[in-house]
C-alpha cells in the first residue's frame, strides 16, 4: 500500500476556533473539573471549567488594556505549569497569537524568535527568564517588544486589575473573530540551516484535529479521565494534548520537576500519560535497578519476558494457557507494583517524539499499560497517525487520524495531508515551496522521514531523510550549527554530532594533523607523541571540552553536547567519510564508528551510575 486516507468523522463549522472548545465545556458543565493545580507537593486544588474560563477572560481583558491587538504575537517562556495553559487561552481570547519559547533557550535563540515572529509581549516565568528576554531584546535592539510580564510575582494580578474596565462584549468580539483557517500559534522548530523555522499552525489544525481525534480516542480522553502534563508545553505534542484535554473535559495536572514525577503521579492518580520514549525507558530501568538492588533482578527479568511474550501472543490472537498462568502470577508479584508507581490508575499512555521500540511497547502492554504510539511533527500539529486500543499494532505508529492521509513517495519519504497539516512556515516562501508537493491535484507535505505502509495501512518509520537528530526525549537538534562551531577551533579537523534516539547529544571529534604540532609545542607536549596517546592526554581533552562548552552556549541545554569522543583517525575523502566538497558523509561515519558511539554512551551511563 502506498497511501492510506481516513475520511473525517464529523463536520466542523468554518467559524469555530480553539476558544470554542472551552466555551462548550463551560456551558455544558461549568462545575466539571478541568485542572488540578499543585499548591505544594502532594496538594492539588481543583479548578472548574467556569473558574478557568473566568480567569482566562480576566487575563485576556488585561492584555487588551495593555495594548495587545487582535493578531498580535505574544510569547510564553516558561516550564510546564498550570499558568502556561491559562495564558495560552487568554491570548486566544484576546484575539492574539501564541508564540511558545522553550525555557532553556539561549538569548540568541530567543532574539531570533522574537524578531521573526514580531512578538509584542512576552510572559516570562521567573526573573532569570525575564533577564534572558531582556538580553535578547538588548542584543538585537528589538523595538517591537513592548511588555514583559513575569508569571511568578504580582504581574498577573496587575494584569487582571488593568482589564477591569474592558467589557465582556469586547472580549467576545475578539474571541470569535478567528475561524478554522486563522493562525493560532507560531511554533519554532529546528531547521536544516540551524535557524529555527516558525510553523504557523491554525485554529483548525488544533480544534478540528482534536474533535476528529476524540471520535476514536474518546474512551481514553474523556470527562472522567485525567493526566499529569510534564513534557514542555512549548512542544507541539504536549500542546495538542493540552487542547485535546480541554475539548474532552479531562482533568489535567502539571509538573515541571521530573524528580518529583513519581510522587506527583501517586497523589494525582492519572488515568493516562503523555510521554516521550525516554520516560518509558526510565520507568523500566528504574524498576529493573530497584529489583536488582533488592536481590530480585532475576524475577523482574522473567516477569518482563512474560509480559512481552503475553503481549505478542495477545496481538497474534491466542495466549497459551501456561503463559496466561505465568502472566497472572507476575501481575500480582511485579506488574501491580509498577502500576502503583504510576499512581495505580494508568491504563493508557500516548508516546511520540521519537520511536518507542517494539520491545518496550510490548512490555508495557503486557503489564497492563497500553502505549498508543503515534507519529507526527510540529508541521502536522503533532499526530497525523496513532495506534488506538482497538486498532493496535505495536512496532508501528498506527493509522491516520480521521481527516488525514499519509502517502509513501517513490523514494520512501512519508507525505502527509489533512486537517493536521500546517499551511506553511512564517517568512519562508522558498522553504514552503520545497516542503509541499502537488500530486493529482492534492497538496502533500514532505515530512523528511522515510517509512512504509503495511497491507492494513499501518505506518512504520524506517529512517530519517533529513539530518535533524531527535533525542530519546523528543528534542529536535540541528547538528550542523554545533559542528561548524567546533570545527572553527584551530586543532579540530572534523566533528560529527550524534544523539538520534539517544538520551543526550554527543559528538565524535577528530584532530587536525597539520595545525596540531604548533599547538602541542605551546602546550609543552612532544610533537611526536602518537595520535592514539594524544587523544587520551588530559590537556587535549580539556581543550576540546572548552571548545564544546563555547559551542553549547549557542543552543539550549537539551541540545547541548554532554559527552564527546576523540578519534585517532581523521575523516578523509579516501576513507569514504568526506565528499569531494569535504562534507561529512554522516551515514558512513555512523556505520563505521558504531562501536565508538556505543562505547561513548555505555561509558557515560556507567560513569553516572
Amino acid at each position: 500500500m502506498s497511501e492510506n486516507s481516513v475520511p473525517a468523522v464529523i463536520d466542523v463549522p468554518a467559524e469555530l476556533n480553539i476558544t470554542d472548545l472551552l466555551e462548550r465545556q463551560a456551558d455544558a458543565d461549568p462545575e466539571n473539573i478541568l485542572f488540578g493545580r499543585q499548591l505544594s507537593p502532594g496538594e492539588w486544588t481543583d479548578i472548574s471549567a467556569a473558574e478557568f474560563r473566568a480567569d482566562v477572560i480576566a487575563l485576556a481583558k488585561g492584555l487588551v488594556a495593555e495594548g495587545v491587538r487582535a493578531g498580535d504575537r505574544v510569547g510564553i517562556m516558561a516550564a510546564t505549569r498550570y499558568e502556561w495553559t491559562l495564558l495560552d487561552f487568554a491570548i486566544w481570547y484576546s484575539g492574539a497569537i501564541t508564540v511558545p519559547i522553550y525555557e532553556t533557550s539561549s538569548p540568541s535563540q530567543v532574539a531570533w524568535i522574537l524578531e521573526d515572529a514580531g512578538v509584542s509581549a512576552v510572559f516570562a516565568e521567573r526573573s532569570e527568564h525575564e533577564r534572558v528576554v531582556e538580553r535578547a531584546i538588548s542584543q538585537e535592539k528589538l523595538e517591537g517588544v513592548h511588555h514583559i510580564f513575569r508569571i511568578e510575582g504580582d504581574d498577573l494580578d496587575q494584569l487582571r486589575d488593568a482589564g477591569r474596565e474592558i467589557s465582556d462584549e469586547e472580549i467576545e468580539v475578539r474571541r470569535t473573530a478567528a475561524g478554522l483557517s486563522d493562525v493560532a500559534t507560531i511554533i519554532y522548530t529546528s531547521g536544516t540551516t540551524g535557524r529555527p523555522k516558525g510553523c504557523e499552525l491554525t485554529h483548525g489544525n488544533f480544534a478540528e484535529l482534536c474533535l476528529q481525534t476524540l471520535q476514536i480516542l474518546g474512551h481514553v480522553v474523556h470527562k472522567q479521565a485525567s493526566t499529569v502534563m510534564f513534557i514542555p508545553l512549548a512542544h507541539v505534542f504536549a500542546r495538542f494534548i493540552s487542547v485535546l484535554a480541554v475539548a474532552a473535559g479531562s482533568r489535567v495536572g502539571h509538573t515541571s520537576d521530573i524528580k518529583e514525577l513519581v510522587d506527583d503521579l501517586g497523589t494525582f492518580r492519572p488515568t493516562f500519560l503523555l510521554a516521550v520514549p525516554r520516560v518509558f525507558e526510565k520507568i523500566y530501568n528504574a524498576a529493573l535497578l530497584k529489583a536488582q538492588g533488592e536481590g530480585k533482578g532475576r524475577i523482574f527479568e522473567k516477569a518482563a519476558e512474560a509480559a512481552i511474550a503475553w503481549s505478542k501472543a495477545s496481538q497474534a490472537g491466542k495466549v497459551p494457557f501456561g503463559l496466561k498462568l505465568k502472566h497472572a502470577v507476575f501481575s500480582k508479584l511485579v506488574y501491580s507494583k509498577l502500576h502503583a508507581r504510576m499512581g495505580g490508575q494508568v491504563a493508557h499512555a500516548v508516546s511520540g517524539g521519537s520511536p518507542l521500540g517494539a520491545r518496550l511497547g510490548h512490555f508495557f502492554h503486557g503489564i497492563g499499560v497500553t502505549i498508543l504510539e503515534g507519529y507526527g511533527l510540529t508541521e502536522t500539529t503533532a499526530p497525523i497517525t496513532v495506534n488506538t486500543p482497538e486498532q493496535l499494532r505495536i512496532g508501528t505508529v498506527g493509522l491516520p487520524l480521521p481527516g488525514n492521509a499519509v502517502r509513501i513517495a517513490e523514494d520512501g519519504e512519508i507525505l502527509g495531508r489533512g486537517v493536521c497539516v500546517f499551511p506553511g512556515y512564517r517568512n519562508r516562501p522558498e522553504e514552503n515551496a520545497e516542503s509541499f508537493v502537488e500530486i493529482d491535484g492534492q497538496r502533500w507535505f514532505r515530512t523528511g522521514d522515510i517509512g512504509s505502509l503495511d497491507e492494513q495501512g499501518y505506518l512504520t518509520i524506517t529512517g530519517r531523510k533529513k539530518e535533524i537528530l531527535v533525542t530519546a526525549a523528543g528534542k529536535n537538534v540541528s547538528p550542523g550549527q554545533l559542528e561548524d562551531q567546533i570545527r572553527a577551533d584551530a586543532i579540530v579537523s572534523q566533528a560529527v554530532v550524534v544523539g538520534d534516539g539517544r538520551p543526550f547529544v554527543a559528538a565524535l571529534v577528530t584532530l587536525d594533523p597539520e595545525t596540531l604540532p604548533q599547538w602541542l609545542e605551546r602546550q609543552g607536549i612532544d610533537q611526536d607523541t602518537p595520535m592514539g596517546q594524544l587523544i587520551r592526554d588530559q590537556r587535549v581533552i580539556d581543550h576540546i571540552q572548552s571548545v564544546i562548552d563555547r559551542a553549547n552556549e549557542s543552543v539550549s541545554r537539551a541540545e547541548s553536547i554532554r559527552e564527546f569522543r576523540l578519534l585517532e583517525k581523521d575523516f578523509t575523502i579516501e576513507s569514504g567519510h568526506l565528499t569531494p566538497s569535504l562534507k561529512i558523509k554522516r551515514p558512513a561515519v555512523m556505520k563505521d564508528y558504531a562501536e565508538q558511539v556505543e562505547a561513548l554512551y555505555r561509558d557515560a551511563a556507567a560513569a553516572r551510575g
